[in-house]
């Protein structure tokens, strides 16, 4: 499980940030503090994975201990969530190695898109594991919508694995995929990380005996 300190200033706004988390497999939230001395108190107690921050909060912003926090928990991951859109403060919040910047107000689609997006490079790039290009890819990248394919996919083919995917029953190898939906193995391993990327599919890591463990997809 991935532990989640939730850190906003309006309570009922935190409330709803708490249960938007809950309902997201993998995830549970230790803890809801709503200025920034609690922040600092509490990731140092709870020793979280990932703190989702708002910027404006009593005491300090968040910005401004973005410093403390990582300080405090050197290995814990910070998702800005905040109704801040100037242009600075955005950069300011990537300087100081917020993993992801989301914008109020937004749905629960939206934080578990970004939630998933972090899973998924959170397990790959566990202490001791080797980062193969595709996670590292991952963790630079911001997912793409699932209505808008990245070049050089296409809208057919997307909707055509996507259904191969939630009739399966089950997951499936981009090698199975490709051999259901009668397309190449690479084709097929592109439109499932794709599907990955925005949330309809969510990938699971088969381990064997030797080698590297084989990812294989299912639909959400």
């Amino acid at each position: 499980m991935i532990d989640v300190l939730v850190v906003d200033d309006d309570y009922m706004v935190a409330k709803i940030h708490e249960g938007f988390v809950s309902r997201c497999e993998g995830f549970q939230v230790v803890g809801v503090v709503h200025d920034s001395a609690g922040a600092l108190a509490a990731a140092k107690r709870l020793q979280p994975n990932l703190v989702l921050l708002d910027v404006y909060l009593p005491g300090a912003s968040g910005l401004d201990i973005l410093t403390g926090l990582h300080e405090a928990v050197p290995d814990m991951d910070v998702m800005i969530v905040t109704a801040a859109r100037e242009a600075d403060t955005v950069k300011r919040a990537v300087r100081g190695g917020a993993v992801q910047y989301l914008i109020k107000p937004f749905t629960f689609a939206d934080l578990r898109q970004r939630l998933e997006h972090y899973r998924q490079t959170h397990r790959a790039l566990s202490p001791g594991a080797t980062a193969a290009q595709v996670e590292v890819d991952r963790l630079f990248a911001t997912p793409r919508t699932a209505t808008q394919p990245p070049k050089g996919l296409s809208a057919e083919t997307l909707q055509l694995v996507a259904e191969v995917l939630t009739s399966s029953g089950g997951d499936l190898s981009a090698a199975e995929a490709a051999e259901l939906a009668g397309i190449s193995r690479v084709s097929a391993r592109r439109y499932l990380e794709h599907l990955a990327d925005s949330g309809r599919a969510e990938v699971r890591l088969r381990y064997g005996e030797v080698g590297r463990p084989e990812r294989r997809y299912a639909a959400r």
